[in-house]
């Protein structure tokens, strides 16, 4: 006979659980209205934006570009 699979059921909990969290908040967001993000909600028009990092000159020499010169 076949063991049963305990990790696949678990993980398929946690779907069902998010799924409906997720429904919930929609809901939450519907009710109001307004548009306002709920407490603890991320607004997505929120971009992060990432400054590009520079390499130092020398790839061997970590402190090439902090000079004293500056």
């Amino acid at each position: 006979m076949a063991r049963q699979n305990f990790k696949f059921d678990k993980r398929q909990k946690e779907i069902a659980k998010q799924k409906k969290n997720e429904e919930k908040r929609l809901r939450k967001i519907e009710k109001r209205g307004d548009g306002e993000p709920v407490e603890g909600e991320v607004p997505e028009e929120v971009v992060v934006e990432e400054t590009p990092v520079t390499p130092p000159a020398d790839p061997n020499d970590p402190f090439a570009d902090w000079t004293l010169d500056k």
